[in-house]
């Protein structure tokens, strides 16, 4: 049974006989999918925890919004309706002082600009890297920054410059969340593998040793080790191209 047969199976025992304990254990199965993108808006004015409790209750949501007539996944109908919560959570918020129009107009343009200059380097960027990429004073920067102690999120409708408004930092088709879905159904078939296979493929694709290094380790032979990792990946693909 694979890991939507399984949601699917939880979903049923919730709507047809209303199983409490079924649709509390498929919150608890798809949990670390609202977290995960709960984790995306971080840093956009919002306590962490506070979006994770916002991404929770979109999870809920989807839950008892499903309809099991679709031929889809509940988590490819789940991501978008967390990411929807999460939104609305931030069009409900406003700044909690007044702080002036161009400050917030910089501090919304900088939360962009960090984000850029963090994925081109793999660090945080320097107040004087912020500066040059946003084309600002650095007192300017460091003023922006203090501000957003007082944000919550600006008006979606925000002007930022260059074309942009708000919703352009928060809202918008993003791949990572179909990446987060593939990696909640890859997590959830390698459930579904045994024990040796899930090291072997651990060994290969985490740690990153060859076919022979994984043989010594585990006690087979390297033409074992080859067989291995080719039936799980056929099993782990079959699962996540599986429709039901």
């Amino acid at each position: 049974m694979t890991g939507d047969d399984d949601d699917r199976d939880l979903l049923r025992r919730w709507r047809t006989n209303g199983d409490e304990q079924a649709r509390l254990e498929l919150v608890e199965r798809t949990l670390p999918l609202a977290r995960t993108l709960a984790r995306r808006y971080a840093n956009k004015g919002e306590a962490l925890d506070d979006l994770e409790q916002v991404a929770a209750l979109g999870l809920v949501k989807a839950i008892d919004r499903f309809d099991l007539g679709r031929d889809v996944r509940f988590t490819t109908f789940a991501v978008p309706t967390i990411a929807g919560e999460i939104k609305r959570h931030f069009r409900d918020r406003g700044w909690m002082i007044r702080v002036p129009r161009d400050v917030q107009e910089l501090s919304a343009r900088l939360s962009i600009v960090r984000d850029r200059l963090t994925r081109e380097a793999g660090r945080s960027p320097t107040v004087d890297q912020l500066a040059k990429a946003a084309h600002a004073g650095i007192e300017q920067v460091l003023e922006a920054l203090a501000a957003a102690d007082a944000y919550r999120a600006l008006s979606l409708d925000e002007p930022l410059g260059e074309g942009l408004e708000a919703l352009d930092t928060i809202g918008g088709d993003d791949l990572g969340f179909e990446r987060v879905e593939q990696r909640h159904m890859l997590r959830s078939g390698l459930t579904h593998l045994p024990a040796r296979e899930r090291e072997i493929l651990h060994l290969r694709f985490y740690e990153g040793l060859t076919q022979r290094e994984i043989a010594d380790r585990v006690g087979v032979s390297q033409m074992h080790v080859s067989r291995l990792i080719r039936q799980s990946v056929a099993r782990l693909r079959e699962a996540a191209d599986d429709p039901a």
